[in-house]
């Protein structure tokens, strides 16, 4: 989740106006259209597979004071060490201490991958020193809600207090899930409502390849990615495939609409929190917002709003797509491939509306919701099963990276980081599949196995 790292001041939001020019202002030319890739990983004792808390001697404080060696330069709040800042973006933590990397803005994916590998080679180098270990899982695998840590930041007691008041799985969502995005660029408004439209269209095919969680507190779930479902019942208010998104009209203007009714969570202010939990950022315009009578909101206040709504794809200055499980390095790699792919060049673009337009919001949500239980056996509208879709969809990334010709040292285009994602259509089996085979056979139901076959 977002880490404030600029604590300048920020100007008044004089008007709507000034709202809707976060939006406008992330337009950028097709040159400067850029590649950020996010990923958490969960962070356990090698010596017990425990997740350590922020404050014990080796555990998260270390973790983050120790990467301070590599360059970068500690966040503080309250006086806590509680993210950092460097040159590969910003490093940050989760509600129970999941580890987050949030990529720089770069021009390809071979940069991307790099600065993967960079951030974790770093962390296991600093790990190794702690004894601590590095899992790339969608969900803890074994790990009851009150075995996990929780974080000294401020914004997350607020949200973990009101979570359990508008959903039965928020609390999972906060503390035992991880996921990998991307966030990416457009150059207009048409082009971010094109985008918008493929990206959450086709996320449940990103939720289908990257499906990495099929177990709860050690044993199956019934579902390929639990941290998918977890969505569904988190928060009504601020979560969902966005159906607005594909009416006639929708831009910047409606999407703001949909952000002022989101409730708020918190304000922050002279370097805390304050608890602004289910009230109106459309009172807080008014100066009417009764945690901060009188006062009216900022540009920063604004943007962190934002941050607090949770769709399958969500629009700041940039589009980030939310659907993807966390997973090891080469699925990182592969998860801003393919919306890259998909986003970055106009026929492909092109090509994947083309595959999508024509679904009924109906046909949409019902993808949606099969999704996390069947993952690549999931029928999907018009006839067929996402193993199908998803390598209609891999063919159309391939085409758009490729068109871009961004090539490596050794002449090698983009496409090659897509082929974890072939691997799972051409096999038709997900990473859940896989860990199901193996729980059922020769891990004999010892989920404790995953630590050792399947860390970083």
């Amino acid at each position: 989740m977002t880490t404030r790292t600029d604590l300048s001041a920020s100007p008044l939001v004089e008007s709507r106006d000034d709202l809707i020019s976060v939006f406008s202002g992330g337009e950028k030319p097709r040159a400067d259209w850029r590649i950020g890739t996010e990923h958490e990983k969960f962070v356990y004792r090698l010596a017990d597979h425990r997740a350590p808390s922020w404050d014990e001697p080796g555990g998260i404080r270390d973790l983050l004071e120790g990467l301070t060696e590599f360059g970068w330069k500690p966040v503080l709040e309250g006086g806590k060490i509680i993210a950092l800042a460097g040159d590969d973006g910003t490093v940050s933590l989760e509600p129970a201490g999941q580890f987050e990397l949030s990529g720089a803005p770069l021009s390809n994916l071979h940069e991307s991958c790099a600065e993967s590998g960079r951030h974790l080679q770093q962390v296991k180098a600093v790990g190794d020193k702690l004894r601590l270990g590095f899992l790339g899982l969608g969900m803890w695998p074994d790990k009851t809600r009150a075995e996990l840590p929780i974080m000294p930041k401020g914004r997350y007691k607020i949200m973990l207090d009101h979570m359990p008041r508008v959903g039965s799985l928020g609390l999972d969502m906060m503390l035992r899930t991880c996921t990998i995005q991307v966030n990416l660029d457009y150059s207009s408004e048409a082009d971010m409502v094109k985008k918008f439209r493929v990206g959450l269209a086709l996320q449940p095919v990103a939720t289908a390849l990257f499906a990495n969680s099929p177990f709860t507190e050690g044993k199956p779930n019934g579902f390929k990615s639990f941290r998918s479902h977890i969505w569904e019942d988190t928060d009504p208010h601020r979560t969902g495939m966005l159906p607005f998104v594909f009416e006639d009209g929708f831009g910047y203007e409606r999407y703001c609409d949909y952000a002022l009714d989101v409730p708020m969570y918190f304000v922050f202010r002279d370097g805390k929190y304050i608890d602004a939990a289910g009230l109106s950022f459309r009172d807080f315009l008014d100066g009417e917002l009764s945690v901060l009578p009188g006062e009216k909101p900022t540009v920063a206040d604004w943007n962190d709003h934002l941050s607090t709504a949770f769709p399958e794809v969500r629009l700041k200055s940039f589009l980030e797509m939310r659907g993807a499980d966390g997973g090891r390095w080469g699925r990182i790699c592969a998860l801003p491939a393919l919306w890259v792919g998909l986003l970055y060049d106009d026929n492909a673009l092109d090509a994947a509306w083309d595959r999508v337009k024509h679904w009924t919001i109906e046909e949409r949500e019902a993808l949606r919701h099969a999704v996390p239980a069947e993952a690549l056996d999931a029928r999907v509208p018009g006839g067929g099963t996402m193993r199908d879709l998803a390598g209609e969809v891999l063919e159309i990334a391939t085409a758009g990276l490729s068109a871009r010709a961004q090539l490596n040292a050794s002449g090698d285009n983009e496409s090659g980081f897509l082929d974890p994602l072939r691997e799972v259509v051409s096999s038709g089996m997900t990473f859940a599949d896989r860990l199901l085979e193996r729980y059922h056979g020769e891990w004999q139901g010892d989920v404790s196995r995953v630590y050792e076959e399947y860390s970083f």
